[in-house]
């Protein structure tokens, strides 16, 4: 890592610092721009992954995706093209020295509009790609960082300059060894974004059971097309798609609303609490009860 980079690291772990201030996710007065602080190392954090680009300023942090493991720290960035349900851990923090961190989320008519306007050559429409990459950070990319971080000591420029230091992130980003994995998910036509289409339906439906038909149709695919070009983006099929999704939802409502293990297996389309309570063992490690307790006395 570059002397310039390290010290553009130095300036932006001061800047989440003091607008973070304490362990937790920390929203800025900025859209879209969130401060992650950790003073220790975490369990797994399970949750679902808005389209993103994602930095970790001091401290490591891993990524599963699937089976797939994302490692990550200040020489790199990592990209979520796709909403996707992931399970993160912080692999280095300390009071000494926390895992500081920065998000920017993002949608897919922003890539869009950066294509439009933009010389980027825009690529035949290839076969989907893994929904999420690491690339390793370079000094155009974190100067443009820099300057939408340093907007949070000068709020009233935050309407007018963060959409554009936002732009020039993606734009980076777009001209960057993945870019093609971006491009194509925001493409109208292309095998990325039909299944982008996908995941939003079943993330608005996941409650609800459905045919694969029904999401192949969706994606104007067949059906053997649909699984490979899902499987190729998410790492996972869209049946365990849907039940990460559920699952995680469940882990919710028990924590947030104390309410019991059966009524929050139907809230989430499950028919039977059995087959409920044994996938929620499996994803998570514990029963819904033995895990809602371990989670209140972390959060105690």
């Amino acid at each position: 890592m570059s002397e310039r980079i390290y010290r553009q690291q130095e300036e932006l772990a001061k800047l989440i610092e003091c607008y973070s201030g304490r362990d937790g996710v920390h929203a800025t007065a900025i859209p879209s721009l969130f401060f992650t602080r950790r003073s220790k190392v975490s369990g797994s954090n399970f949750g679902v992954y808005n389209p993103s680009f994602c930095i970790v300023v001091q401290g490591v942090k891993e990524v599963l995706l699937g089976q797939e493991r994302f490692r990550y720290g200040p020489a790199d960035y990592l990209v979520a093209s796709a909403h996707l349900p992931v399970t993160g851990q912080v692999m280095e923090a300390s009071s000494q020295v926390p895992y500081l961190s920065l998000k920017l989320e993002f949608t897919p008519s922003q890539i869009l509009e950066i294509l439009s306007d933009s010389e980027i050559r825009v690529g035949p429409k290839e076969n989907a790609k893994r929904g999420i990459f690491v690339s390793r950070m370079e000094l155009s990319l974190l100067d443009a960082v820099i300057r939408l971080a340093r907007l949070l000591d000068n709020p009233k420029d935050i309407p007018i300059l963060a959409p554009i230091f936002t732009k020039e992130i993606l734009y980076r980003v777009l001209q960057g060894q993945y870019g093609v994995v971006l491009e194509q998910i925001a493409i109208e036509g292309s095998s990325a974004k039909r299944i982008r289409d996908v995941i939003e339906h079943i993330m608005n439906n996941y409650v609800r059971s459905f045919r694969i038909e029904e999401l192949a149709e969706i994606a104007n695919m067949s059906v053997p097309s649909l699984h490979r070009h899902f499987k190729e983006v998410t790492a996972m099929s869209p049946i365990q798609f849907q039940k990460q999704l559920r699952l995680q939802e469940a882990r919710r409502l028990l924590l947030s609303e104390s309410t019991d293990a059966a009524d929050v297996a139907f809230r989430v389309g499950y028919e039977s609490p059995s087959q409920f309570g044994r996938e929620y063992s499996r994803m998570f490690g514990l029963s819904p009860i033995q895990d809602l307790k371990r989670l209140k006395a972390i959060n105690a």
